[in-house]
C-alpha cells in the first residue's frame, strides 16, 4: 500500500476527531480492567496460603495472569 502524505494526514485526523467522538459519548477505549473487589478478594485468599491459584481463580474470575501482575504490584508497594 502506497499512501501519500496528504491521504495520512487525513486518516489521521479522521481517527482523532473519531476518537474525541466517542469520548464526548463517554467511551474510554481499551480492555475492562478487573473489578478491583475481586482483585482484592484473590490477593487476600493468595495471601492466606489456604488455597491454589486454581481455586483463586475460580472463585473470584480474575485470571491466573492478572492475579500474578496484581501481586507484583502489592509486593511493589
Amino acid at each position: 500500500l502506497c499512501v501519500s502524505t496528504a491521504e495520512s494526514d487525513i486518516i489521521v485526523e479522521n481517527t482523532k476527531s473519531g476518537i474525541a467522538a466517542a469520548r464526548a459519548r463517554g467511551r474510554t477505549g481499551g480492555r475492562p480492567k478487573t473489578d478491583p473487589k475481586k482483585v482484592a478478594k484473590a490477593i487476600k485468599m493468595y495471601n492466606s496460603k489456604e488455597f491454589s491459584v486454581k481455586e483463586i481463580t475460580e472463585a473470584t474470575g480474575v485470571s491466573k495472569a492478572s492475579l500474578y501482575v496484581y501481586l507484583k504490584e502489592e509486593e511493589g508497594n
